[in-house]
């Protein structure tokens, strides 16, 4: 099932989508990321990497916030990618999510990119 939305979860802040992508997924959560809203990007990106998909593409150009809770999903699910011989791509960073990741450093483990179509080709990789 190339190019189809696989899955979606919402809680009236957050909205999460997943599609397949050739070997990858690519998880768009939408709104507000945070603690009351965390689990429903936990549980797609673990449903993601139990499927066999070790490369995790988040379109984070619709996360309109994102806090320490939901630093820690993308950390885990990072974590568990790596594990599994992958990594997880960031794509599309708002400028008050990108401050976070800058704040707190995460951005220096995230591979980040400026769209979902160079994260899904390899461009602009820093690896």
């Amino acid at each position: 099932m190339d190019h189809g939305t696989v899955g979606s979860a919402q809680s009236g802040r957050l909205l999460v989508e997943v599609r397949e992508q050739g070997s990858s997924a690519v998880v768009t959560p939408a709104g507000e990321l945070d603690h009351h809203t965390a689990e429903l990007l936990r549980e797609p990106l673990d449903a993601c990497l139990a499927k066999g998909f070790s490369r995790l593409v988040v379109d984070c150009s619709r996360l309109e916030f994102c806090d320490s809770t939901g630093l820690n999903v993308l950390l885990g699910a990072r974590l568990k990618a790596e594990d599994a011989g992958g990594g997880v791509h960031l794509a599309g960073m708002q400028p008050v999510v990108a401050r976070v990741f800058e704040i707190t450093g995460a951005e220096a483990v995230f591979t980040v990119h400026d769209t979902v179509e160079a994260a899904l080709s390899g461009e602009d990789e820093a690896d």
